[in-house]
């Protein structure tokens, strides 16, 4: 497993593909700051409450220049499915083969129940205008975490 990243790295680059058959590069998005959050599945109960909780704060967010960018395994078509069934109003990424989670350390062995798997570990990256890690947070809750992480970046 790829060992956690910290404040003051560089984000891990990346070039995905998202749910609506564009390409999202990371160095698109230099000059402006961005909220990579990861989650492991779409339309499941967790990633749909956080997934609308990061909808609903999205005008805020960007009115104190934030990006959000949501990542995940799943295929295009599925996110694309994601974003109509539930309004989604900021880009999804898949990353199929687990390359850019595990990059970025939010692949890897988690607790589940009380046992050891293999698995998407929810996180969140917050990465300023020249692509440097100035947040990374793991095992996020997918409820409450938008209102955590306004507080801790001086929203609230």
């Amino acid at each position: 497993m790829t060992d956690r990243l910290s404040p003051g790295d560089p984000a891990p680059e990346f070039s995905l593909p998202t749910d609506n058959g564009d390409t999202l590069s990371l160095k698109d998005l230099r000059g402006r700051k961005v909220i990579l959050y990861v989650y492991p599945a779409a339309m499941t109960p967790g990633c749909t409450t956080q997934a609308c909780d990061f909808r609903d704060n999205l005008g805020s967010l960007q009115a104190a220049g934030y990006e959000v960018v949501g990542i995940s395994p799943d295929k295009p078509a599925k996110l694309a499915k994601f974003r109509e069934t539930d309004a989604i109003t900021f880009p999804l990424v898949s990353d199929e083969d687990k390359s850019v989670l595990t990059a970025y350390a939010a692949f890897g062995e988690k607790q589940l129940y009380g046992k050891t798997v293999v698995g998407v570990i929810r996180s969140t990256f917050v990465i300023d205008e020249n692509g440097i890690l100035e947040k990374a947070m793991y095992n996020v809750k997918a409820t409450g975490h938008v209102a955590k992480l306004r507080r801790d970046l001086g929203l609230d």
